[in-house]
């Protein structure tokens, strides 16, 4: 269907109108279009608390909702694809299929098109049990499986998209994974499999099997004394795959979560499937260590791997989730002249062995006039290669209670946003969520006023909230920055005493109604995010 620019009410007609197995472009829109900077421009009105439309049946209306662990490709229909892990609130697509997925022409307005995979992989049962059998054990003839944290790549006229499995059953009973069943063994391991596809409009994939999955390096030794216990049997968690092809033409996945860290598999670029074939029985074959947060610890919160080549920078960057994922989650990122590292953080130390990474780009937060947001990574970055833009994605989640729903934190809105880049080449991601706001000139004038400002310093599962700063006619500062202050017109860079800001044009998704803004977006001494946008 052709995309329209109408009022929200006729949209949502014309959705409760259509039949329960098809889809219409949900624009999302305002009821009318206002003039940005010369340019027609309409503010999506879609609801950040989706708790009203959250049911299956009012899939037409979800656009972003209901998105977890996010990752985005453009296809060569000019559509990005979005496919995220199985979470929804409420369970709303329990027993639909697997990784939900929707597209969009410009990452603001999003159609929702379904599942995936209609059902598990065939082969996977199989893979389990052969391998219980090599180590004694009986077979589970039905095992609890959980679907996690697809990645997907174009390559060449192929679309390859790595996809997480988790098996759910205790190793020493073959039983569901819940505390009355302990048995004193730890859960079974976790898979990551490859599919492909020429054409994601149809949704046609071609499952090529296994690539990786969890392996121990303690043998038959799954004793596990307690469910407090911590320190895992495997040494690699199989899941949270992502995919990188280097300029030179090499092709690597990464994987971990938690566990011992963070691993990279060198890849065949004809199959997608590793160059050595995976060994659970060879330490050699699970990948090369690029990252663990604390050296020896087998239970770390770093997980969702990420990385990304910047030609224009000339380094790889890897980006990481930090700690749980309902509330604290938040973002980092390293940088290295090579794919498997040395990555080294902000203050230049190498954090391949273990350490904090810094800086740190998504943090839970709260601007005024709205709840805020929490459980904001597991971060897909991706660049449109006809703009040489970069965008980060991730699920945020409201905070629990707000609009009085104790299950608020179970809604998980998709976010997309800007990233912009340093002049020391260091990515920093935008305040507010991207909506194609035409981005004209920014003046000195319209700097002078109002803002809100938030450094994202980390702590543990806290909101940082906002607080005022004032830019003066008169060139000077006042508030949570304070100095002189001067403007470059061409590369928008702010600066206030020694601190650069880098500027953009975005949406003011917390006014009422929303309307375009400025916000900007930097990195303190220490790699700490700091994020501002006007508010008068």
């Amino acid at each position: 269907m052709k995309k329209r620019t109408v009022g929200l009410g006729i949209v949502l007609i014309l959705a409760l109108s259509c039949k329960k197995d098809q889809t219409i472009d949900n624009d999302g829109t305002s009821p009318t279009d206002s003039t940005e900077n010369g340019v027609s421009y309409t503010a999506p009105s879609y609801a950040d608390d989706y708790a009203a439309i959250s049911s299956w049946d009012n899939r037409v209306e979800w656009n972003l909702a209901n998105v977890h662990d996010p990752t985005v490709v453009k296809a060569a229909d000019g559509y990005y694809y979005m496919y995220s892990t199985d979470a929804s609130y409420g369970n709303a697509h329990d027993g639909k299929g697997h990784f939900l997925y929707r597209r969009s022409k410009d990452l603001v307005h999003w159609e929702f098109k379904g599942m995936a995979m209609t059902a598990s992989p065939a082969w996977l049962t199989d893979s389990l049990n052969n391998m219980r059998a090599v180590d004694a054990l009986s077979a589970i003839s039905a095992p609890a499986l959980a679907f996690w944290a697809p990645s997907i790549k174009k390559v060449g006229s192929k679309y390859r998209m790595y996809y997480s499995v988790v098996v759910d059953n205790y190793i020493a009973s073959g039983k569901a994974n819940t505390a009355d069943n302990f048995d004193n063994s730890w859960s079974e391991k976790a898979y990551i499999g490859l599919r492909e596809t020429d054409y994601p409009a149809n949704n046609l994939w071609i499952d090529k099997g296994m690539v990786v999955c969890s392996a121990s390096d303690k043998g038959n030794d799954w004793y596990r004394s307690s469910l407090n216990n911590w320190n895992a049997y495997f040494k690699y968690n199989a899941i949270d795959p992502s995919y990188i092809v280097t300029p030179d033409n090499e092709h690597w996945l990464i994987y971990g979560s938690w566990h011992s860290g963070i691993v990279a598999i060198q890849l065949n670029p004809e199959t997608g499937l590793p160059l050595k074939k995976f060994d659970r029985k060879d330490e050699s074959t699970w990948g090369t260590p690029i990252y663990t947060r604390t050296k020896n610890s087998r239970w770390q919160g770093s997980e969702a791997p990420e990385i990304i080549y910047n030609a224009k920078t000339g380094y790889y960057y890897l980006f990481l989730a930090y700690d749980e994922l309902s509330v604290a989650y938040n973002t980092r990122v390293a940088r290295s002249k090579s794919v498997t590292g040395p990555y080294l953080g902000y203050d230049g130390k190498d954090i391949s062995s273990g350490g904090e990474v810094y800086p740190i780009l998504t943090h839970p937060y709260r601007f005024n006039n709205h709840a805020g947001w929490v459980g904001i990574s597991h971060p897909a970055i991706f660049e449109d290669e006809a703009t040489g833009s970069w965008y980060y994605a991730s699920q945020g989640r409201l905070p629990a209670n707000t609009n009085g729903n104790a299950y608020s934190n179970a809604i998980m809105m998709g976010h997309i946003r800007a990233i912009e880049w340093t002049s020391d080449g260091w990515p920093v991601v935008m305040p507010e969520r991207y909506t194609a706001l035409p981005q004209d000139v920014i003046s000195e004038n319209d700097l002078v006023g109002t803002w809100e400002y938030i450094a994202l310093n980390y702590q543990y599962g806290v909101q940082q909230t906002a607080t005022t700063l004032t830019l003066l006619s008169d060139k000077t500062a006042t508030g949570s920055l304070s100095g002189n202050w001067n403007y470059n017109t061409n590369t928008q860079i702010l600066t206030i005493g020694s601190q650069q800001l880098l500027l953009r044009r975005e949406l003011d998704w917390e006014s009422d109604p929303r309307t375009p803004t400025i916000v900007f977006a930097g990195l303190s001494a220490t790699g700490v995010s700091i994020w501002g946008k006007k508010s008068k």
